[in-house]
């Protein structure tokens, strides 16, 4: 039996170029507006994947009380941002699209449309029958609405929740669903398809031939933030018909795109070592706790075999209602037990208009 549990997705690490204008852009679009932490600092311990340099950055995290996981805002402030070196088509290896959830796919898209967001297709219907359409943010970066019920909070402006999950560019198929399938438990398969796509034309690269595989969970997630992050889906897709780059050819951890993804879990010695059984061994282990001001805990990094960047974080202390120095100790708490709703609901005093 496991001695470890995965609480959902936490958070899509998103690297960006201007780290205040892209984040009043996802409050606007995409309501992340709850901030977690908001930090200046050095990034010490990301070594491998920062050519070997200690990186200054500057790195918020915020969540959307809809539900889902939030958004590690992550910019370069030692050395300028590198933006992609070429047209990054989807197929191409790594994160390509970011999946958001929202109730209902029709407010959805109204939003985008009436806050001026660049909307790439009409809704659509993936292979199983789901709801959803494409988007494209003001750093090229795309985001996909997908429609599910299963949402933590109605949401006062924004009709729509936090990440569901992604679509990522893999070239080996099997050897990828070590990770996601044997590691995450994504262990149902909804659909594994080889052909083109009508919901996938609108995307660049997205008329050519792809196997694609849905990816989900039987098991609900456990843990204290399993209610507020809830169910996701990993959809991986290989193309047939070219030779995929890598899409973070030539760059490192930080540098604008979707950077790592980011897994709540509880007992990061039994990770480590199922990761290794799995010939994945930790990249990165901060060993310990770390301290991003507001927030403190353990984190460790495994590369899939496309060189997806995932994070595993234990969380060990996060501000409730930071203003009156209100911060839970989860070290002291039922790893298994979910936080109270009214406790997680409370994270919403830290609500920002703007930053």
């Amino acid at each position: 039996m496991q001695k470890f549990t995965i609480g959902g997705i936490q958070q899509m690490g998103v690297g960006v170029p201007n780290f205040a204008e892209s984040w009043n852009w996802y409050i606007e679009h995409f309501g992340m507006d709850v901030r977690i932490f908001d930090e200046k600092a050095v990034a010490e311990l990301m070594l491998p994947h920062t050519d070997g340099k200690p990186r200054e950055r500057h790195a918020a995290l915020a969540v959307n009380m809809g539900g889902g996981g939030g958004f590690e805002i992550w910019q370069h402030t030692g050395k300028e941002p590198t933006m992609s070196l070429f047209d990054v088509q989807l197929g191409d290896l790594g994160i390509y699209v970011t999946k958001l959830k929202c109730r209902s796919i029709e407010k959805a898209y109204k939003y985008q449309q009436k806050v001026k967001t660049e909307i790439l297709s009409s809704i659509t219907t993936m292979p199983n029958g789901t709801k959803h359409f494409f988007v494209r943010d003001l750093n090229k970066n795309i985001f996909e609405f997908v429609e599910e019920p299963s949402c933590f909070n109605k949401t006062r402006r924004v009709p729509s929740g936090g990440v569901f999950g992604a679509i990522i560019g893999v070239q080996n198929m099997e050897e990828s669903l070590v990770v996601y399938r044997d590691i995450l438990g994504y262990d149902k398969i909804g659909y594994d398809i080889t052909q083109t796509f009508d919901d996938f034309a609108d995307l660049p690269g997205g008329k050519k031939q792809f196997r694609r595989i849905l990816l989900q969970h039987t098991e609900a997630r456990r843990g204290p933030f399993s209610p507020l992050l809830g169910s996701s889906q990993i959809e991986l897709v290989q193309v047939i018909d070219r030779v995929p780059q890598k899409i973070y050819d030539g760059r490192i951890w930080g540098d604008p795109g979707f950077i790592h993804i980011c897994y709540d879990v509880q007992g990061m010695n039994e990770i480590r070592q199922l990761c290794a059984s799995k010939g994945f061994p930790f990249t990165v282990d901060s060993s310990s706790s770390f301290d991003m001001g507001d927030a403190a805990g353990h984190f460790c990094y495994i590369q899939a075999p496309e060189g997806t960047l995932i994070e595993f974080t234990e969380a060990h202390r996060v501000p409730i209602m930071k203003k009156i120095g209100w911060f839970i100790d989860l070290k002291k708490r039922n790893p298994n037990k979910p936080l109270p709703r009214f406790l997680l609901k409370a994270m919403s005093i830290n609500r920002i208009k703007r930053v």
